[in-house]
């Protein structure tokens, strides 16, 4: 076969390899976002692979331990929730609405799968997921101090106590059945900003909560 003729049927067979492989990388992501939120963070990679519909030796010749798989996760987690914070400040017009619409988004993106952030096997000092985490606090600093100048969100609360919030109210209950719970979110995440607008109706105890009160290990 001349040498043109052999690089015209090998370039799409390996365009279509590395799509696959792109593929397959997304679904896990997507399938470990899932189990994460409603397992844990130690969830097994074998049930990661079977959601992700690959065999196991699929998701290691991409990811090579739970750790690796984790920071992945995390990186595409709190990448995604930057942009829908940073889309919601800029396309909305009023300030509560561009919350509200932040905190269904994030909903919708398991943000929940950010409790791997608490989890031991998680190296916080990866630069990478610093320098994420640290842009994701200001896209939501920012809508959060453009509702508080507005005076439309109470002001004893900072960035901490909405993802915590958020976090809790999108994961199923441990031990219970996953099956509908979808259903609840959206109403429990509107009862809790109801509790957010200002004025507020009730005083606070302890102090606002920073996503570095989060993380902090406990002694």
């Amino acid at each position: 076969m001349p040498l043109d003729m052999e690089t015209a049927t090998t370039r799409p067979r390996a365009m279509r390899l590395r799509a696959d492989a792109t593929r397959n990388r997304e679904r896990i992501v997507a399938a470990a976002r899932e189990a994460i939120v409603e397992l844990g963070p130690d969830v097994p990679l074998d049930e990661v692979a079977r959601r992700a519909g690959v065999g196991n030796a699929t998701l290691y010749r991409h990811f090579t331990d739970r750790t690796d798989l984790i920071r992945h996760v995390t990186l595409s987690v709190v990448a995604r929730t930057v942009k829908r914070a940073e889309d919601a400040l800029a396309q909305e017009p009023d300030a509560f609405t561009a919350l509200r619409r932040f905190v269904f988004e994030s909903a919708d993106e398991r943000i929940g799968a950010l409790c791997s952030l608490l989890s031991d096997v998680f190296d916080r000092q990866d630069p990478a997921v610093v320098s994420q985490v640290e842009q994701m606090q200001r896209s939501i600093n920012a809508i959060m101090e453009r509702a508080q100048s507005a005076g439309q969100l109470r002001t004893d609360i900072a960035v901490g106590d909405l993802m915590a919030a958020v976090t809790q109210l999108t994961r199923p209950l441990p031990g219970t059945c996953c099956a509908g719970f979808d259903r609840f979110v959206r109403r429990h995440l509107q009862l809790f900003l109801d509790g957010l607008r200002a004025p507020a109706r009730s005083v606070l105890t302890g102090e606002a909560a920073t996503l570095e009160d989060l993380q902090a290990r406990q002694p």
